[in-house]
């Protein structure tokens, strides 16, 4: 028998045998990364990734272990490596040239993002934003940097990118100009004096957040504001991305967004809500969880660290933001009415019409 000391060393040389063989396969996987740049082959097979997991659960049945773990562990593993593919093919294919950009609440979370991506496709990055301090490509006031830049983003809260746009359009930029804002309804003055004055501007939302690293399964959406070479030009700053690229009118987006966005935060709120406020200790209801109650838990924790002003901005400045709000409220009294009347034909009627919804989604 070996000692349990022993067996440990054991498993630390297993577990190194593993992190060795990882390097190995990302090694592999820049060479390939490579070669498709070269090729002008996508980044994504998606032929190929089913393969490598079919593969993977069948040599994990043959071997006796879970093939679930195997698919999981091999996901994650090219996962890693499409980012690491499109980070580079991003690098490789820079848009920047030397050219410059300003970001505008570049020191915030999504303001962040967009810094780093600027500056791995060579653009000379400028932040302006109140949390920094004057200096070298920083400014703590975004007017004393000028706006002779080739592209200015606008990454500020929304109660201030309003003006912020309102005012780019007095100072008329040559270069490319647009928002991120989640909401267009806020910006939507703004971005019209901008395209009245004559600017290249346009409005996108990228839909995912500022811990991204892979854009592939991600959408951005594109507004278009009247000005179609803006718009087209904000595309190509990202054509060597993965990101999925959605066209929309400005209110088609908020109207969208206003369930999207509005009706999903508003449902996690009522729901941790409904749970801070029923009297039971959170320790004693997490022991007992079920799968969905656990799932519901992990999405509406994400949501109750996220930041408050942000969400109340998403809900309030929203001109169809009061539509799905109700519509939660009428379901909701629905549902308590027909569980109060001991209605099970009507309860089943509610889980029937969602499951006809829900199936429309594939």
């Amino acid at each position: 028998m070996m000692s349990l000391d022993e067996l440990r060393k054991d498993l630390s040389a297993v577990d190194r045998q593993l992190i060795e063989l990882i390097a190995e396969r990302q090694r592999i996987v820049g060479v390939i990364g490579r070669n498709k740049h070269s090729m002008g082959t996508g980044t994504r097979d998606y032929a190929r990734e089913k393969d490598v997991l079919e593969m993977s659960r069948a040599q994990a049945e043959e071997l006796g272990i879970d093939p679930d773990l195997a698919e999981n562990v091999l996901r994650q593993l090219i996962r890693s490596s499409l980012a690491s593919q499109e980070r580079d093919r991003v690098v490789a294919e820079g848009k920047g040239d030397g050219r410059s950009v300003l970001i505008i609440g570049g020191a915030g979370k999504m303001g962040g993002w967009f810094v780093d991506f600027f500056a791995s496709q060579g653009f000379t990055t400028v932040v302006a934003d109140v949390a920094v301090d004057d200096g070298p490509g920083r400014f703590r006031n975004w007017t004393d940097a000028g706006v002779d830049f080739d592209v200015i983003v606008v990454a500020a809260p929304l109660s201030i990118s309003g003006r912020v746009l309102a005012q780019l359009a007095v100072l008329k930029p040559t270069g490319l100009v647009f928002d991120i804002g989640s909401l267009k309804t806020p910006l939507v003055n703004g971005l019209h004096e901008l395209r009245n004055a004559g600017c290249q501007v346009a409005s996108l939302h990228p839909m995912y957040g500022p811990d991204t690293r892979l854009l592939s399964g991600h959408h951005l959406i594109f507004c278009d504001v009247g000005s179609p070479q803006a718009t087209a030009a904000a595309k190509e700053l990202f054509a060597a991305t993965m990101v999925e690229q959605i066209d929309m009118g400005l209110d088609d987006h908020d109207r969208l967004i206003a369930y999207v966005l509005g009706l999903s935060h508003a449902l996690n709120i009522a729901f941790f809500t409904a749970l801070a406020e029923s009297g039971e200790a959170a320790p004693k209801l997490a022991r007992m969880s079920s799968t969905t109650f656990d799932s519901q838990l992990l999405v509406s924790e994400a949501v109750a660290q996220d930041n408050p002003n942000m969400y109340f901005e998403i809900q309030h400045l929203n001109k169809f933001g009061l539509g799905p709000l109700d519509a939660l409220c009428e379901a909701s009294q629905r549902i308590r009415d027909v569980v109060a009347a001991g209605d099970e034909e009507g309860f089943v009627e509610l889980m029937q019409k969602g499951q006809a919804y829900m199936a429309m989604r594939s």
